[in-house]
Formats: C-alpha cells, sequence, structure tokens
C-alpha cells in the first residue's frame, strides 16, 4: 500500500496492481460459474453480455476481444441451442445474435451464479456505487 510521501507512479502502480487483481478474480469467479453451467468463460462473458439482440462486432466490444475470436464463442453457443443469428433489420451485411429460449434461461442462471460469492460481495451496494463512480471516472479519462 502506498504512503501519502510515496512518488505518484508508485501510487499508480499500486492501483494497477489492485485493479489488475480484482479483474482475475471477476474472470475466475466467471469460469467457475460457466462449469456450472457446462460453458468455458468465454461463453459465459458472452451470455452475460447478451443484454439483447446485438452484432457480433458490437458482441466482440463487450468482450473486449476480437470479432474472430467472438465468432469462435458463438459458433459453440449456437451449437449447443442457446444463440441463434438471424438477418439484421437495417443492415443487410451484418448478422444479428439472438438469445434462444434456452439461451435465456441459461443466461439468467449464469446471472444469480454470478452474483453468490462475486469478488465485489464484500462491499455494500453504496460502496459498491461509489467503486463504479470512480472507475467510470477513470475510464472516460484515458
Amino acid at each position: 500500500m502506498t504512503t501519502p510521501s510515496e512518488p505518484p507512479a508508485l501510487a499508480e502502480r499500486d492501483l494497477c496492481c489492485l485493479v489488475n487483481g480484482l479483474a482475475q478474480q471477476i474472470a475466475e469467479h466467471t469460469r467457475d460459474c460457466a462449469v456450472t453451467l457446462g460453458l468455458t468463460g468465454a461463453q459465459a462473458t458472452a451470455l452475460r453480455e447478451m443484454a439483447g439482440p446485438m452484432t457480433m462486432r458490437e458482441l466482440a466490444e463487450r468482450m473486449s476481444c476480437e470479432p474472430s475470436n467472438a465468432t469462435f464463442v458463438i459458433d459453440k453457443l449456437e451449437k449447443q441451442g442457446l444463440v441463434e443469428r438471424r438477418a439484421h433489420p437495417t443492415d443487410r451485411r451484418a448478422k444479428c445474435l439472438v438469445l434462444t429460449p434456452a439461451g435465456s434461461a441459461a443466461r439468467e442462471r449464469l446471472l444469480e451464479l454470478l452474483v453468490q460469492n462475486s469478488p465485489l460481495a464484500g462491499l455494500d451496494p453504496e460502496q459498491q456505487r461509489s467503486l463504479r463512480s470512480l472507475l467510470e471516472q477513470a475510464i472516460t479519462r484515458s
């Protein structure tokens, strides 16, 4: 942990380590929840991010990966009957990803599992709102 007299670069390094550590804990928790549902971590991330119909590019952006990686994940989810590709309503070149009824059920179960024993569960709602606000501020400045 840093002290008030510590150089700003060291303080920033410590903050980056903490944010990275939290991200790793969240990713591990997501993988653990995914296994419960017979999914990979990437498949669980895709399901978590699919709050509604979206393009592959939009999903890849939300997953922080390349569209080709998202395509691989969606191919697997499609084979499991959890996702369908449909014609995009306004762009003939694009496909729209849509959860099937089974996919919606799997997503709901996943979201339930993700909040159980979450790395953020130790924070009360006000602390979570504060953390969210601080992270949003840091992200919008970069």
